[in-house]
């Protein structure tokens, strides 16, 4: 059995080199078909593979809650004096650490609410010098999209309570500042106070294009410090300081009204706040109840947004999947095409080849071997465009990664599904011809001219 396996599939290569040109331009289809299948699942891996690092980069089972400053407010003609009461602007405190303290006591399912302040300022040590974000987190900010202290220790209780001048730097400070010596135990400047070094974070790889889709910072050049400390010793916009009393006196006496004193100011005490979800099920009520109570604490002013990162990146993830199904449509017709093309030229060949069979059965050849001839055939002209298609469809990727900036992945499952296909297509319509084939008369194709 073996050795006629071997016998035929050598006599159908034999056949294909005869006629070396034909055989290529039958495997155009194969060819094309599985080149779209492979730069296709390659383009679907990568879109996986992003968003799952995104979903790293955002945190996973995480509701986020952002400051709205400006709201736009306009006259409604034919109001009533009720509707119009009711369209008066109301008193909001705006976002504040007592907003994450009554989420995380009263929200079932949250197992922490993280607090975070980012302000613009300068960081300044031994001549160097740039501007940069101090960022006022509490202890669990640093779980809530997986930050890992590679140096040093976090932040403790002590230090939130007494508002300690302390720090933690990002990996890009670090190796700007502290690049030949130990950070930790270090003093750096930041504004007008200098704050003690005791952890460095990993590094954390951020392309621009998620750094522009996602709204994200540079993580790595950021410097982390306490909460209260912020509060305290740099800026409360919760707080009315002389400072600002004597702006606003200025700004009234000289009668500016530049477009800068027009921009409304940002009363809000927080910048961002997320709540961590213990199950991933829970987070649709949890955002809901969250909403509900920030609407209730802020006067039915809505002055905030809550924004759940995995159901917009699901949402995105379904989309690229359609997209995926659409080029995996396409390609489909490509290898149906393909398919259609080898069954064409094999029975174009077994016309041609008639006598030939003939020849094959009056010498002891049965209905088996003749079918086996023509569908090794078939499989291994299949099979070799598989091959090419394979190499084509690797080389697309890489070209969609370079040109386009499109991530694309090749895995070996993509290339053994190609293998498959081919093989299958090759069966599938190989068989027909190789049927017809082996039903012929020996004596009719002995005659055969």
């Amino acid at each position: 059995m073996k050795k006629a396996l071997l016998l035929n599939f050598s006599v159908a290569l034999q056949a294909i080199a005869h006629n070396k040109l034909r055989g290529i331009l039958t495997s155009l289809g194969i060819v094309f078909g599985v080149a779209s299948v492979i730069s296709m699942l390659a383009i679907g891996r990568g879109a996986e593979q992003e968003i799952l690092e995104q979903m790293k980069l955002l945190g996973t089972n995480n509701v986020i809650v952002t400051p709205i400053v400006e709201q736009e407010e306009g006259k409604v003609e034919n109001a009533t004096e009720s509707e119009q009461a009711k369209l008066r602007k109301k008193f909001t405190t705006g976002l504040t650490l007592r907003d994450a303290a009554a989420a995380w006591e009263t929200i079932p399912h949250v197992d922490f609410v993280s607090p975070e302040i980012v302000v613009e300022t300068t960081v300044l040590r031994e001549g160097l010098k740039r501007s940069g974000k101090l960022v006022g987190v509490d202890s669990t900010f640093f779980r809530t999209t997986d930050f890992k202290i590679v140096r040093g220790a976090g932040f403790t209780p002590l230090h939130l309570l007494h508002s300690a001048p302390v720090c933690i730097i990002g990996y890009g400070i670090r190796t700007k500042f502290f690049a030949r010596e130990e950070p930790i135990g270090r003093e750096i400047k930041c504004g007008n106070l200098w704050l003690t070094v005791i952890g460095v974070l990993e590094e954390r790889k951020i392309t621009k294009q998620n750094i522009q889709h996602l709204g994200l910072r540079d993580y790595n050049m950021d410097i982390y410090t306490p909460v209260t400390t912020l509060l305290l010793r740099y800026k409360n916009r919760t707080l009315v300081t002389r400072q600002d009393i004597q702006q606003a006196s200025r700004s009234t006496q000289s009668g500016n009204e530049n477009t800068e004193d027009k921009k409304p100011k940002n009363y809000h005490q927080l910048d961002r706040m997320v709540a961590r979800v213990s199950e991933s099920r829970f987070v649709p009520s949890v955002s809901e109840v969250l909403t509900r109570m920030l609407q209730r604490r802020h006067n039915g002013v809505v002055d905030y947004q809550v924004t759940v990162p995995e159901e917009l990146l699901r949402q995105e993830q379904r989309t690229k999947q359609i997209f995926s199904i659409v080029l995996g449509a396409i390609a489909s017709i490509s290898l149906l095409v393909g398919g259609i093309g080898i069954m064409n030229i094999m029975l174009a060949s077994v016309l041609e080849r008639t006598k030939e069979i003939g020849i094959r059965r009056s010498l002891g050849a049965t209905q088996r071997d003749v079918v086996l001839q023509f569908l090794s055939e078939a499989v291994a002209i299949s099979v070799t465009g598989g091959c090419v298609g394979v190499l084509l469809g690797a080389g697309l990727s890489l070209g969609v990664v370079r040109f386009a900036g499109i991530l694309s992945i090749v895995t070996v499952d993509s290339v053994l599904l190609s293998f498959v296909i081919s093989i299958s297509i090759g069966i599938i319509f190989g068989i027909l011809p190789a049927k017809r084939a082996a039903e012929q008369d020996p004596i009719v194709a002995l005659r055969y001219e």
